[in-house]
């Protein structure tokens, strides 16, 4: 009964362990050492126009990283076309906290009329039953 036992064992052992190879023990694919080829060292070449950093001057490396962010993204500040620039000149400067005024009680409004007050209470729709009168 143990000669069975052992020898299930091992022929249970070595049919897990043929399964571990592929193609068996000695047809394996492997490099061909003659192949192989040395490689160079890598080197860095010199750059003789870097200069040494001043003590204490900040390092270029210490940027803010939230403003490198924006600047790839957008592209930093674009010039204004003159357009822009005159209609920003023509209105003239405005008041620092203007939102924060807008929506106090005091603040005066100017009536639109009757027109402005019935497109804002308008229902909302998707236009598909919109109409267009062009007069003329």
């Amino acid at each position: 009964m143990r000669k069975a036992a052992l020898a299930a064992i091992v022929v249970t052992g070595a049919s897990l362990l043929s399964g571990c190879s592929s193609g068996g023990l000695f047809n394996r694919a492997r490099p061909d050492e003659f192949a192989v080829q040395r490689q160079a060292p890598l080197v860095v070449p010199p750059d003789f126009s870097l200069t040494p950093p001043s003590p204490g001057a900040p390092r270029p490396q210490d940027a803010q990283s939230s403003q490198e962010a924006l600047e790839a993204l957008f592209g930093g500040p674009a010039p204004r076309s003159k357009v822009e620039s005159d209609t920003i000149s023509r209105a003239g400067d405005s008041t620092p906290g203007i939102r924060s005024v807008v929506g106090d009680p005091q603040t005066n409004v100017v009536a639109k009329g009757d027109l402005v007050q019935t497109i804002i209470a308008a229902p909302q729709g998707d236009g598909q039953n919109a109409q267009a009168v062009i007069p003329g």
